[in-house]
């Protein structure tokens, strides 16, 4: 175990994120121009996207039809589960509560390719197929959430007639539409779509640029995701003791029950622990504009602060050797 956090805890990707965290807190007047975060953004969106389609392409349906199933169940499940605990155990508000289960109802890309990387450094490559688990859980934790915080509310809250209609809970619909519309969706199924047509023949003339640099730039991404945590170090001494615990056993008890159901469903040691560490991330990309518009009443200090300050850090610094070492335990 120590020497799997330790290959973790050196890699380029950690040293990376560490490193933004420490400009921050230092102060420093290190940072990535916007327009190069968004590039970033499309880059690794795509270049996932584009990879998995290809390996798709060489999957049966029999291959996939267990762990798609599994990855739907863990959709529905995290998001309630989160709920119920920062409800009734941490007495959050009913927005708070739905905002943030959201968040870990969803799924975080960037953990997703961190995992990837640290179970090829480990020699326990995961399927091809992951990519395609990981659009699906992208959507359900969302919508899940965001429908128990908006029918609560209309439950239990008489709304004032009067009351300014933007800050109005909105339809489901609309709000499936727009994440299924959104930038990171468009990307994924998109990229999955093409490299499954296109295949390994029409994938060979584009892997210099999706494969060849992917680690690097994905490096880069790293160090803005460190500024953007490290900006939120101080959010934590507002959100208390529970929310920092949320943050770190909720990931750990969704990721094992990952990496068992993913046993079960026949995969790897490296699927497993892939797919632990997507039903344990929290989303920071997809999830907040979503809650914003929907339940402007969430504090954003909570979300932002657990999905991005906590588990984040945690999944990226040891959660993902954890989820490795549950995985062989599962599939022993």
């Amino acid at each position: 175990m120590l020497d799997i956090l330790r290959v973790n805890l050196l890699s380029p990707l950690t040293l990376a994120f560490a490193l933004g965290v420490f400009a921050r807190i230092i102060r420093s007047e290190l940072s990535l121009p916007r327009d190069l975060y968004a590039g970033l953004s499309i880059y690794l969106l795509l270049a996932l996207g584009l990879k998995g389609g290809v390996e798709l392409s060489h999957s049966s349906l029999s291959a996939i039809a267990g762990p798609v199933a599994i990855t739907l169940l863990m959709g529905c499940l995290t998001p309630i589960s989160a709920y119920l605990i920062l409800r009734r155990l941490g007495h959050f508000s009913i927005s708070d509560s739905a905002g943030i289960a959201a968040h870990y109802g969803s799924v975080s890309a960037v953990t997703f390719i961190a995992a990837q990387q640290f179970t090829n450094s480990v020699g326990t490559q995961a399927e091809g197929f992951m990519p395609t688990l990981l659009t699906l859980l992208e959507i359900p934790g969302i919508l899940i959430a965001l429908s128990i915080g908006a029918f609560r509310l209309a439950a239990t809250t008489k709304i004032d007639s009067a009351r300014d209609p933007a800050i109005l809970p909105r339809p489901v619909s609309e709000i499936a539409h727009e994440l299924l519309t959104s930038r990171s969706m468009v990307l994924l199924v998109g990229g999955l779509v093409i490299g499954t047509i296109v295949g390994e023949q029409g994938w060979q003339p584009v892997q210099p640029v999706f494969e060849g640099l992917f680690k690097g730039l994905l490096t880069l991404f790293l160090l803005e995701l460190g500024l953007a945590a490290g900006s939120r170090l101080r959010d934590l001494r507002q959100t208390g003791f529970f929310l920092l615990g949320f943050g770190i056993v909720v990931p750990i008890l969704h990721g094992s029950l990952g990496a068992l159901l993913g046993s079960w469903a026949g995969l790897s040691v490296g699927g497993c622990t892939v797919l632990a560490a997507m039903v344990g991330s929290a989303s920071y990309i997809a999830a907040p504009p979503a809650v914003r518009m929907t339940l402007p009443e969430a504090n954003p200090t909570y979300y932002l602060t657990a999905s991005l300050a906590i588990t984040f850090p945690f999944n990226l610094l040891a959660g993902i050797p954890i989820y490795y070492q549950v995985a062989m335990w599962c599939c022993a």
